[in-house]
């Protein structure tokens, strides 16, 4: 018999985090008992190699409010959280957060209450802590600058995984079709009344961070790619830029031929004539960029359109 819906579900992918996930479902325990309201803590599998599945079997078996996922093989963390947001069964809310311990528990009676207030989506934005390095600082302050200025979105600096969304706000992630998902630019696309909750970071439970140079340049290549067609369309702004400056050097020819300045023979033609060519293939490159760019968001198949359903009270027992 299937346990009566919860509530509020925690999402939870991990990946080799054996150390981890009973510590953290004890605290998040505690946490959401303190809350009142009934619960589940889904954990997703994310074909961990290490006793990370073990121990999460031991924990489902101990309490019915455990749920776990075991994948098949590693997918990435972006598919197990997907998978964890299409298995939550909560009627309210659904929180996603990491394993390690770095997105702390005790934050969820703060989230829940600002979601009880109204709010569709609060997305926690990590301060600079000073301990992720330079080159990780660095990168991340850069790709978040790139994707506000090349995509279609506002992404905040700092924003992760760790958030809470509204049941409706998670059946309309949930519902777009695109196999390929940046989940952080996803939640910002489908829009619904949000609110931002600065938090410090702390320390991982246990083991080292799993996501590594090349995951983090994926991932950042991933939503450029999903949210911006812009690159495609630079073929059109470096056709006008050689055009100008095909345009500039005929000038500069014509003044230099009108002051009687010697020019190398043959040169000036040559050179805009391959100015001119080179520009005409650009032209033409950006024509075609803008039809691939128009079939790259048709097969994307997102709905035109989200509608928002009128709001209830959330702080009333279901």
């Amino acid at each position: 018999m299937e346990a009566p819906q919860p509530r509020i579900s925690v999402v939870l992918p991990a990946w080799n985090e054996a150390g981890n996930v009973a510590p953290m479902t004890g605290r998040l325990k505690e946490t959401l008992d303190a809350l009142a309201e009934s619960y589940e803590i889904v954990w997703v599998n994310d074909g961990s190699t290490d006793a990370t599945g073990d121990a999460l079997d031991t924990l489902a078996a101990e309490d019915p409010r455990v749920r776990v996922l075991h994948f098949s093989r590693n997918f990435g963390h972006m598919a197990a959280l997907c998978a964890g947001l299409e298995a939550a069964r909560a009627s309210g809310a659904i929180i996603s957060m990491d394993a390690d311990g770095q997105h702390p528990p005790e934050m969820i009676p703060e989230l829940v209450a600002r979601w009880k207030n109204g709010v569709d989506i609060v997305q926690t934005i990590r301060n600079p802590s000073g301990r992720e390095g330079f080159l990780k600082a660095a990168t991340s302050r850069g790709f978040y600058r790139v994707l506000s200025l090349l995509a279609d979105i506002d992404l905040p600096n700092g924003a992760a995984d760790f958030r809470l969304m509204d049941r409706q706000a998670v059946d309309a992630l949930n519902n777009l079709p695109e196999r390929v998902r940046f989940v952080r630019g996803l939640v910002h696309w489908v829009g619904f009344e949000r609110e931002y909750y600065h938090y410090d970071p702390v320390d991982r439970l246990s083991g080292e961070t799993k996501y590594s140079f090349f995951k983090m340049f994926t991932l950042a290549f991933n939503g450029l790619t999903s949210f911006s067609v812009r690159p495609l369309r630079l073929s059109f702004v470096l056709a006008l830029l050689v055009i100008l400056l095909a345009f500039l050097y005929g000038v500069f020819v014509l003044w230099a031929y009108l002051v009687g300045l010697e020019l190398t023979p043959g040169w000036a033609s040559t050179l805009i004539v391959i100015m001119v060519l080179g520009s005409a293939q650009l032209f033409a490159i950006g024509i075609a960029s803008e039809y691939l760019a128009r079939a790259y968001v048709e097969q994307k198949q997102r709905p035109v359109y989200i509608l928002r359903k009128a709001r209830a009270p959330r702080d009333a027992a279901e």
